[in-house]
């Protein structure tokens, strides 16, 4: 299906059956995926999918309704659905209530970008899945392919977002609940790139082996890869950055914001549109700017505001999506060489995956969670035993503060490998960091 003349099309047909004293706002979702879920380094369910998916808003004052649909991209067949569910959204508005906090682009700032990626064909795909599986058992999910958004109003605006990528999300399983997760995803896939990374998850398999270290609650040194600051950072991205969020007191970076505490000077992170996955406009029209700065040098800089926050606090919007929630995390990189960081570590702890992420105290940035996986004793810069499950409980004030020691030159790029629904855009770009004082309670 080409997805660019389909939204066209569907735009077209919105605004003919939009009337006099409505406004209309068209949301589109396309997608051409191929998926293959493999187990024991072998495919075992090869798929593809071809979805599109249309939502429909209509205003009239300061009532608003919506409604979605899936289209077929046989035109007379697509124009009946929209009819239908049109019409259905223009009886309820008539009983909708007034909202107060409406708020749409009128300003028509239209917008175009295509990226196309470098990716492998399916049987190139599974030919380098079973190279990097041969011998071990490999379980996963590969998903690759082009997702397309578009939104358009009866004001004449029109905004397209076209992108291909990869994400090949798998673990080397050991026994029992003993395995290492990795993660190679991307825009532009390189055999060599996963011949690393494979390459480094199967040395940390071949430790699995040894017997269980346990150690006891308390602070220890530590090294979190960027996998782990993922979790860390999918967690804070949840009401953390937000402008409304911040206007009621219930942000973990609450003290940064009223000074009493700071993150170290190396902590800067922004909110990269221009380099991520997802569409540089919102489902309102607003455009994005190419990024917001929301950390820089361990300070608190700006909010992510929704167009509805926007007039609720009378400020402007920067395009955030109605939960405030960043879309293409990017964090700034240190000066630590990768392939240093175990010798740097010393003795302590090596955290390769956390889950299970909650607040214990939400106001001053104290997190808990979970270990998964490979979670490695290390003795003077080598790894000597596989470590228990261990709960951390400790402050971002501390780990990404006064605690901190360095942040990795390298970083990884980790696309949200989720795909309820819809393959998801999310994205970050982060490096690992080197802590001094980690707390763990059991």
């Amino acid at each position: 299906m080409n997805f660019r003349d389909h939204f066209a099309q569907t735009a077209e047909t919105v605004e003919a059956l939009t009337r006099n004293g409505e406004t209309s706002l068209t949301n589109y979702y396309g997608e051409q995926s191929d998926f293959l879920r493999f187990n024991k380094s072998a495919v075992r369910q090869p798929g593809s999918v071809t979805d599109c998916e249309v939502t429909v808003d209509l205003i009239a004052g300061k009532r608003r309704t919506s409604t979605s649909l899936r289209l077929t991209g046989t035109k007379d067949e697509d124009r009946t659905r929209l009819e239908h569910a049109i019409a259905a959204a223009r009886t309820a508005l008539e009983g909708a209530p007034q909202d107060p906090h409406l708020a749409f682009n009128a300003a028509c700032q239209s917008s175009e970008h295509v990226a196309q990626a470098v990716l492998p064909s399916k049987n190139q795909a599974v030919e380098a899945i079973a190279r990097t599986g041969n011998g071990r058992d490999m379980v996963g999910i590969y998903a690759a392919g082009r997702i397309a958004y578009g939104f358009a109003n009866n004001l004449g605006q029109r905004n397209w977002h076209e992108s291909d990528s990869f994400n090949l999300d798998w673990c080397f399983y050991h026994a029992a609940d003993k395995a290492v997760k990795a993660n190679y995803a991307g825009v532009e896939w390189q055999d060599t790139e996963l011949d690393r990374i494979a390459g480094s998850a199967a040395k940390t398999l071949s430790l699995l082996s040894r017997p269980v270290k346990t150690i006891a609650p308390g602070g220890y040194r530590a090294y979190l890869t960027p996998s782990a600051l993922h979790e860390i950072w999918s967690w804070l991205g949840w009401g953390g950055f937000g402008l409304a969020n911040h206007r009621t007191r219930a942000t973990p970076f609450l003290r940064t914001v009223d000074g009493t505490g700071s993150l170290h000077r190396q902590i800067s992170v922004k909110e990269n549109t221009v380099e991520g996955l997802a569409p540089g406009f919102q489902s309102d029209g607003f455009v994005k700017p190419q990024h917001v700065d929301l950390l820089s040098g361990g300070s608190y800089r700006d909010c992510l505001v929704s167009p509805r926050s926007a007039v609720e606090y009378g400020v402007k919007t920067n395009g955030a999506n109605e939960g405030e929630l960043p879309q293409s995390i990017d964090m700034a990189a240190g000066t630590l060489a990768r392939d240093r960081a175990l010798k740097e570590l010393g003795t302590g702890v090596y955290i390769s995956n956390l889950w299970y992420m909650n607040y214990s105290d939400r106001n001053n940035g104290r997190v808990t969670g979970l270990t998964r996986f490979a979670s490695m004793w290390v003795e003077n810069g080598e790894i000597v035993a596989p470590l228990g499950v261990m709960r951390l409980d400790d402050s971002i004030y501390r780990f990404f503060g006064s605690e901190l020691e360095a942040l990795t030159a390298e970083r990884d790029f980790i696309i949200d490998a989720s795909s309820y629904g819809r393959r998801s855009v999310d994205s970050m770009r982060l490096p690992g960091a080197l802590v001094r004082d980690f707390r763990f309670t059991l």
